[in-house]
Parts: C-alpha cells; structure tokens; sequence
C-alpha cells in the first residue's frame, strides 16, 4: 500500500468474521500490502468488542452475521465508545438496509465478499485519511429505493410463525408453541406467503436470513 502521508507507523487493524477459513483468506490478503498489520482476531462481535478495548486499532473490518453480539451490534458499541477507530464492514449482506444499519451505526466503509482484493487498499486508504470507501456494488444499492423492512411487510404474529417456520419447525410445534391451532398456523403461513410473493419453505428461509430474523 502506498504511504499514507503524515503516518511512519503500520496501519493496525483487528479482523472479525466467524468463519475460520474467511477470515484467514482476508487476512492473507491485508498481509501482502505494505504497512498493514493485522494485531487481532475475532470470531463475534463480544470478542471483536474486547480486542478493540485492549489494543485501540485504527482499523477494525468485520463481517455482520456473527454469533452473540452480531457485526452492527459491535460496531455501535466501538463507535461511540472508541470514535477514533475507523469502522470498515466486510460482508456477504448488500442490501440497502443493512448498509444504511451499517453507516447509522458509525461505519465508514462497506465492502461485499466478492470485492476484488485492490478495494481492500483502496478502502483503507480512503478511510484512513478521514474519508470513506463504499464498493461499486454497495454504491449502486444505495441508488436503489429502500428495501422495505420486515416489519413494513408481517404483522408481528408473522414474523414470529416465520422465523419459528425458518427454524424447521412442523405447524403443530408452532401451534403448540404460540398457544394456537395447526389450522391458524397454517393460515398464517398462506398469508405470509401470499404478501411476500414466496411460494415454498427454502424461499421464505432465505428471506428469513436475508432479513436477519435467523442466522445462516
């Protein structure tokens, strides 16, 4: 990485995402450019939460879906707690409402998975000398309307069947459960079906993830 100007010391960053071999890789590639160090890792947003209270990064790059403590949860923490430290999101998710979450909650970067390996450089350049990188991908959603939030298309009794229905769980476990009958579990589940758009389990399952009723 080009010198940044005014800086002698390697840009200290502490990486979190909870798959080992992700992690790994991105840290593979941070490793190969120029005055970058990677001081920590963190499988979850409480882990991420204490490197950053012992080692005070410059940078801290995290994924969202992480187990405890999720990646927006950590970074509204870091933010208000630790202002100096430039919070960059590495992610799967690239929907309008997560980076919209993600920005709320102080990031100042936002990159997808699939990003070519120089936007890793070019996003730490940007935010190190008090911008921000926002990959061409996310830049283009955010020209995009809003995605609606599921609270904008279930009732609440909804989007409880549903996750319960994205856990795998048969009618009569639900009814059981929310204290109903199969047949108004059943109902319920036509309706959401029916204002999603979505005609089988794995679709309302993905959508379940993508809203992050769920963990994938």
């Amino acid at each position: 990485m080009q010198p940044i100007p005014g800086r002698t010391q390697p840009v200290r960053i502490v990486l979190a995402d909870d798959h080992d071999l992700v992690r790994s890789g991105i840290k593979t590639l941070l490793s190969m450019l120029e005055g970058v160090e990677v001081v920590a890792e963190a499988k979850d947003g409480n882990e991420l939460v204490s490197c950053v209270e012992a080692l005070e990064p410059d940078v801290v790059m995290t994924d969202i879906g992480m187990p405890g403590m999720d990646g927006m949860a950590a970074i509204a923490q870091i933010h208000e707690r630790f202002p100096q430290v430039r919070l960059v999101v590495l992610s799967a998710y690239d929907t309008v409402d997560f980076v919209k979450r993600a920005v709320a909650g102080g990031a100042c970067g936002y990159l997808t998975k699939d990003a070519a390996p120089f936007e890793l450089e070019q996003a730490l350049r940007n935010v190190m000398t008090g911008g921000s990188y926002f990959s061409k991908l996310v830049t283009h959603r955010l020209l995009q309307p809003g995605e609606p939030t599921i609270e904008d298309e279930l009732t609440p009794r909804q989007i409880e069947i549903l996750r319960l229905i994205a856990e795998g769980r048969a009618s009569k476990e639900i009814a059981f459960e929310l204290g109903l009958s199969s047949k108004t579990v059943d109902v319920h589940r036509s309706r959401i079906m029916e204002r999603l758009d979505l005609h089988d389990i794995s679709s309302l399952t993905r959508y379940a993830i993508r809203k992050k009723l769920i963990q994938a």
